[in-house]
């Protein structure tokens, strides 16, 4: 079986970003768990959080907010990191999704998942962008999709900033 250029390329993209992911990951809450110095690990937290809001780098970022609250950190400052840094890479997300072609990102996630995520948001509008971050879901996707499809910019960020509260203070409360 021979591979086309398009799919050995894809395979060096997705290779890459494996590794960027697992680099920024090892980086920051491995080093910290390694040294067990998580009390002092905002600015790792702050890192991964950003990292993994981005569409193209999925990380398991509401497990490193767990670890992280059960350190010696300010409630309230882990709370601010997470929704800034969130609220911050998912405007990059939007961002993206404005400037790039449709032909692009069919390419990079394909067409199916970015149909099936600009179908939500025009069938259920904010409710879907608010549900996407108030869940661990792909809410970075949204993000994008929000943005290639031109959603308001004000009823995006407000979604986000509320979904992203109570995903966040539900966590909080429960861990």
């Amino acid at each position: 079986m021979r591979l086309a250029r398009r799919d050995i390329a894809k395979i060096v993209i997705s290779s890459l970003l494996i590794v960027t992911a697992i680099t920024i990951a090892s980086l920051t809450v491995g080093r910290d768990i390694y040294y067990g110095s998580r009390d002092e690990g905002l600015l790792s937290f702050a890192i991964v959080n950003a990292s993994g809001y981005l569409f193209f780098l999925f990380m398991p970022v509401e497990v490193a907010f767990v670890y992280y609250l059960q350190g010696e950190i300010n409630v309230f400052a882990i709370n601010a990191v997470a929704i800034g840094t969130a609220l911050f890479s998912q405007s990059i997300d939007y961002a993206i999704g404005l400037g790039v072609s449709d032909r692009f990102i069919n390419n990079l996630i394909g067409k199916k998942r970015y149909e099936k995520a600009e179908a939500q948001i025009e069938k259920y509008g904010n409710f879907t962008i608010f549900l996407f971050n108030a869940l661990p879901l792909s809410s970075p996707v949204i993000s994008l999709a929000a943005g290639m499809i031109r959603h308001p910019v004000r009823g995006t960020a407000v979604c986000t900033v509320s979904g992203l509260l109570v995903k966040y203070i539900a966590m909080t409360l429960i861990f």
